[in-house]
């Protein structure tokens, strides 16, 4: 994938929105007390529009949502010590962390199809919520958090 940064897991992030500008987040089940925005790996052969759309209907069941946006370059972060080798362990690689192709969708109904355990992959969040931008930042990963405000401050200006 063009300007994909050697080592790095390739991802896509979704920031999705509400009518009020509202960010959906969940928290993660393994991690408790750690919110993120909705993301995922990038299957062989797949584009990241592609992977987005699949992304937020796996991890959250919406399907009614339309990218408006998307950063143009790849974000990366890398992983903690003890994060890295649990991923690494899990995903069968040597990552220093993860370069994500972020998008912007808005909710185009609404959040009625948030169904967190659709069965189409492993249920991943616990709960979710609508949060301000700045709550988004707040409530991330210390090593996520850096990557959130960029990704906001293209995005959500």
């Amino acid at each position: 994938m063009e300007g994909l940064p050697s080592g790095y897991r390739p991802n896509v992030g979704i920031c999705l929105i509400n009518s009020e500008n509202q960010v959906f987040v969940a928290s993660r089940l393994n991690v408790p007390g750690a919110w993120q925005m909705p993301q995922g790996a990038i299957e062989d052969g797949e584009e990241p529009r592609s992977a987005a759309i699949r992304l937020l209907r796996e991890e959250t069941g919406i399907v009614s949502a339309e990218i408006v946006a998307e950063v143009p370059h790849w974000l990366k972060y890398d992983f903690p010590p003890a994060v890295k080798a649990k991923v690494n362990r899990l995903w069968g690689g040597e990552w220093h962390g993860q370069a994500t192709k972020w998008f912007l969708m808005r909710l185009s109904r609404d959040d009625s199809e948030v169904n967190l355990e659709s069965g189409e992959a492993d249920t991943e969040f616990a709960e979710w919520r609508w949060a301000i931008p700045e709550e988004v930042i707040e409530q991330a990963v210390d090593y996520k958090r850096p990557t959130y405000e960029e990704v906001l401050g293209i995005l959500m200006p």
